[in-house]
């Protein structure tokens, strides 16, 4: 066999073990424009760029043999170079794995979905990431980091309970970010004790509710039985239609409270439905973990 032949047959044995998702996640990333590398002025040893020297810059920044070439006065600037970690916690208990009709994936793989190509522009930025919720915690970089991290968000997991909470117990490093997805349905006081424990580190991010579209609209009539998935909740309905306005209320209220709880930490709370495009909501994603990277 040929070398070329040998590699191609190696490159075929790799991309097969590669699971779906992240060729999916490939092209959610490949859709989000205008996402460059991580350049921009900040600590860091190599050269970035010359930029006239503004009042306040400091004299030791001033690039004299720059400036002598010109009748202007050069700063010589560096570029950041500190890689910051960003926390991803995918939900993916019970409640995560319904799926309506209309929708066109379970609410666990579009929050599977959107770490995995948020990774993979993190990645092209040289950030850190790290997928929470599994026992596998480590903090990854590199296109081998986004492939291990595409093996781990692909495992199917036995759901502990109806619903889930991000882990409280985590080593964050001061000043990283974090993006908690889930529904948000469960105990708010166990939301909140791990939103504590992150805001007390200076932990910044994003609360995004993941949400089924019949969730939202509440379509239901006639008699219908409600059952959660993990069989914990129950309730026959004998006119489903009835309970329309106290579920939109209820549901109002879970997301004014959640609203509350991001402005408080100095998080964002966005809503992403499943039968949404996958581009918009990870654009938003990624721009507000720049917008709240140290520093800026």
């Amino acid at each position: 066999m040929s070398q070329t032949a040998r590699l191609t047959a190696n490159a075929a044995r790799e991309a097969a073990a590669l699971p779906p998702l992240l060729a999916e996640a490939e092209r959610a990333a490949a859709a989000v424009f205008g996402v460059h590398g991580r350049r921009r002025a900040g600590s860091g040893e190599t050269f970035w760029q010359y930029r006239q020297a503004q009042p306040g810059d400091a004299m030791q920044s001033i690039d004299w043999r720059r400036s002598g070439r010109s009748d202007e006065v050069f700063v010589r600037e560096t570029e950041w170079e500190t890689a910051q970690t960003v926390w991803l916690w995918p939900d993916d208990a019970a409640s995560m794995r319904f799926k309506s009709k209309k929708a066109p994936a379970q609410k666990s793989d579009r929050a599977a979905l959107l770490s995995l190509a948020l990774a993979i522009l993190l990645e092209r930025g040289g950030e850190r990431f790290a997928v929470l919720g599994r026992k596998d915690r480590k903090i990854r970089s590199g296109r081998a980091g986004v492939n291990n991290a595409a093996m781990l968000l692909s495992r199917e997991r036995d759901a502990e309970g109806d619903y889930g909470f991000p882990p409280n117990e985590v080593l964050y490093t001061g000043g990283s970010r974090a993006v908690f997805m889930s529904d948000f349905f469960g105990d708010m006081d166990k939301l909140r004790a791990a939103m504590t424990e992150a805001t007390s580190r200076r932990v910044r991010g994003v609360l995004l509710q993941i949400i089924d579209p019949a969730e939202e609209a509440f379509p239901y009539k006639g008699r219908v039985l409600f059952e959660s998935i993990a069989g914990g909740l129950r309730y026959d309905a004998d006119r489903a239609e009835s309970l329309h306005d106290a579920y939109r209320g209820r549901l109002a209220e879970r997301r004014d409270a959640l609203k509350l709880m991001a402005r408080k930490a100095g998080w964002r709370f966005a809503v992403h439905r499943t039968d949404q495009p996958v581009a918009p909501t990870l654009m938003m994603l990624h721009q507000t973990l720049e917008n709240a990277r140290v520093g800026r």
